[in-house]
């Protein structure tokens, strides 16, 4: 698993390839990653999202918060789900590609977050810098730590979140929800 910071190169190899992978997928084609000589570091297993935006406006992000494959597949695969398979969005259309910015985010491994009741949990959220996961039941949802920037208070944060999750946005203040935090390295073009 990922768990030193990823190199500038590293980093620019990536976006690199998440650029390829949603060129290649909007013409109904998978990008080869055997075509790229792969840095060592990126082969090993990590967790990413892929978010991307046109004219800073979100376009999809899709990702996941399990590390099962090497970090350079992670990053095509999630990279061409963004641009196809995000439910909230049309599929990227080729002629869009140019304008679209690229965002990556490598996830530390989600921790559990122990806390007593709602109160309790807000004082242990760390606004800005754990992402958050919420799991009630079979239900779950996740904001990686930039969407602070857009809710940063911390109680519309979780109603926010238990929306995404198809809950009532009090479920968080009258029910004690599995919660996990995590960390990310955040880097784009």
């Amino acid at each position: 698993m990922i768990n030193q910071k990823i190199s500038d190169s590293d980093r620019a190899f990536l976006l690199g390839l998440a650029r390829k992978s949603i060129e290649a997928a909007t013409q109904g084609k998978r990008l080869d990653p055997s075509d790229y000589k792969i840095p060592t570091k990126l082969m090993e297993l990590g967790a990413s999202f892929v978010t991307l935006t046109i004219n800073g406006a979100l376009r999809g992000c899709i990702g996941t918060l399990e590390a099962y494959q090497p970090l350079y597949l992670d990053v095509i695969e999630h990279a061409a789900a963004a641009a196809m398979d995000d439910f909230r969005f049309n599929p990227v259309q080729p002629d869009e590609v140019p304008a679209i910015r690229i965002e990556i985010s490598v996830l530390s491994q989600p921790e559990p977050l122990d806390y007593t009741g709602p109160d309790d949990l807000l004082q242990r959220l760390r606004p800005g810098i754990d992402g958050v996961v919420i799991k009630d039941g079979r239900k779950r949802a996740t904001f990686l730590p930039q969407v602070w920037e857009q809710i940063p208070d911390r109680q519309d944060f979780l109603s926010h979140l238990c929306l995404k999750m198809g809950a009532s946005a009090e479920l968080w203040r009258t029910k004690n929800l599995a919660v996990y935090t995590y960390q990310v390295e955040e880097f784009h073009e």
